[in-house]
């Protein structure tokens, strides 16, 4: 049952649990809006812009109190490729003010269930997929080598190059400084991530992202003291930089470019951003809902009108486009967040970083960033995800890789429908199989119907046919079935009237195309 939470709730809740959560919820924010930003191409600005407005405006039209949204790394390969499919930002912010109209129109046609149509298999792997890119693409960055700020996020690049080859041309002009500070805070994220998982208070309730960035700054810092060859403040390419105060962070927003408005590809972006988008955010709601200690149920039609207008926004005032985030959702939930004002609280104190503390932000390298990045991309191409799946059965391992391989080598939506088709062969095949049942006893030969017959079947019922020796005698019989497809149908009615011919006997039972519509079918057989 959905739950009316009364006003006098939220005080209660504010005071209890909700600010401490919404601190939390701050703080994991802020470092993944700028490293989802880096690894998207994209200004590092518009990753905050997302996140304020996730924060402060979606927050109060969401279906959930608990989901948090914001710039989420499930959607990096899209914007990366998006933006320099378009060679321009602000045409790009176009195709989310569309995209936040399209899961406008998705909610207002009541189809926030739709995430139960795709094979659950294909999410998976399309998350591994996002994972294994995430981290192939960081690597330069991780090594110091921040020339290619677009981050291609193809396999195959228009410059010749391909992850690969990048990667190779990144250990040959490797920074110092900025190996030295990833490989630091990777091993900082895989220690306190441990920790975390052991239960030790500190290291639960404390991000290891901010922490992660936090040892960024200080090593950065004391470079620049005492180590002056290995400092990255030197060089602005290697660091982190947004405008700072409210009047310089106004003059670099970027306003979408509508004359790309009837581009055929701004809108085969806009599309791509919505499905994914939302398929992010009804899996996530999902998530929230199992988790919620009050096990109240959201809407998930709102939560597409919630993410659409958002979306629209966020493309209005030059963000990157935004969904629900299982990761920032779930730890929202562990800090103890009971009610929508913890992700409002998260926002507020976004705003109040970016208009108060510009310079301290200015100050992480993009290094730790990308080591942040990386674990985040671990985490969710997990080698213990690939081996569960694969125990899983080969009907649910097949469209799980092909996903992954089309993803990693082409691009998104094509590894989604590359998938999605795989998985739809193994439903048809299996349900095809599961129709009929075909036993034999010398010469007398049954196929039985257990269900209703589609034209799946076809094949299987000629093979069948053809098996047959002069002297058999097979009988159909469809009393399980209410309804059995033209073509089927025929097959049989056109054996039947040559079995004669052929030495063959046929019989059928209770066999008709529709038997609660027409049983006079049935009768003329």
């Amino acid at each position: 049952m959905k739950s009316k939470i009364s006003w006098s709730f939220y005080g209660k809740s504010l005071l209890k649990s909700d600010w401490k959560s919404g601190i939390s919820v701050f703080l994991v924010t802020l470092p993944l809006c700028l490293g989802i930003a880096l690894a998207s191409g994209a200004p590092l600005y518009s990753g905050l812009v997302s996140g304020i407005v996730a924060g402060l405006l979606v927050t109060f039209l969401s279906g959930s109190e608990l989901v948090i949204s914001g710039p989420a790394a499930g959607l990096t390969v899209i914007v990366a490729s998006a933006i320099l499919q378009l060679q321009s930002f602000d045409a790009f912010l176009v195709s989310v003010i569309l995209a936040g109209c399209l899961q406008l129109l998705l909610g207002a046609l009541r189809l926030g269930r739709m995430s139960a149509y795709f094979p659950e298999s294909v999410i998976r792997g399309m998350l591994v997929a996002i994972g294994i890119v995430i981290i192939l693409k960081q690597i330069p960055h991780a090594l110091g080598d921040d020339r290619d700020a677009e981050g291609e996020f193809e396999f195959f690049q228009n410059d010749q190059q391909n992850t690969v080859t990048e990667i190779i041309q990144a250990f040959s002009s490797i920074t110092e400084g900025a190996l030295l500070i990833s490989v630091l805070t990777i091993l900082l994220l895989i220690g306190w991530n441990k920790l975390a998982d052991k239960g030790f208070t500190f290291f639960t309730f404390f991000p290891s992202a901010l922490a992660a960035v936090l040892l960024g700054v200080g090593l950065n810092e004391l470079f620049g003291l005492y180590f002056p060859d290995l400092y990255l403040g030197n060089s602005p390419g290697h660091m982190v930089n947004i405008p700072a105060g409210h009047v310089a962070f106004a003059q670099f927003l970027h306003v979408p470019d509508f004359r790309f408005l009837l581009s055929s590809q701004v809108w085969l972006i806009a599309g791509t951003l919505a499905l994914v988008a939302s398929l992010e955010s009804l899996v996530t709601l999902e998530a929230a809902d199992a988790l919620d200690p009050e096990r109240r149920i959201s809407s998930p039609n709102r939560e597409l009108v919630a993410q659409g207008i958002g979306n629209i926004v966020c493309g209005v005032l030059g963000g990157l486009p935004i969904s629900a985030v299982v990761v920032r959702t779930s730890t929202n939930i562990y800090a103890g967040g009971r009610t929508r004002l913890s992700s409002f609280i998260g926002g507020l104190l976004l705003v109040v970083a970016v208009l108060a503390v510009p310079a301290l932000i200015n100050r992480i390298p993009l290094s730790a960033l990308a080591a942040v990045l990386i674990v985040v991309g671990y985490r969710l191409a997990h080698p213990q995800k690939i081996s569960q799946q694969a125990k899983e059965g080969l009907d649910q391992f097949l469209p799980f890789l092909i996903t992954i391989l089309l993803v990693v080598f082409t691009d998104l939506l094509i590894g989604i429908i590359g998938g999605t088709l795989v998985g739809l062969f193994f439903i048809l095949y299996t349900n095809s199989r599961s129709e009929l049942t075909v036993v034999r006893d010398g010469n007398l030969v049954l196929v039985k119907f257990n269900k209703d017959v589609s034209f799946l079947t076809k094949a299987r019922v000629k093979k069948v046919l053809r098996g047959l020796r002069k002297g058999d005698s097979i009988i159909f019989d469809g009393t399980r079935a209410t309804f059995i497809d033209y073509d089927v149908f025929h097959i049989m009615r056109e054996f039947r009237d040559t079995s004669p011919d052929r030495g063959i006997e046929v019989s059928f039972k209770n066999v008709g195309r529709r038997k609660l519509e027409d049983r006079s079918e049935i009768e003329a057989l």
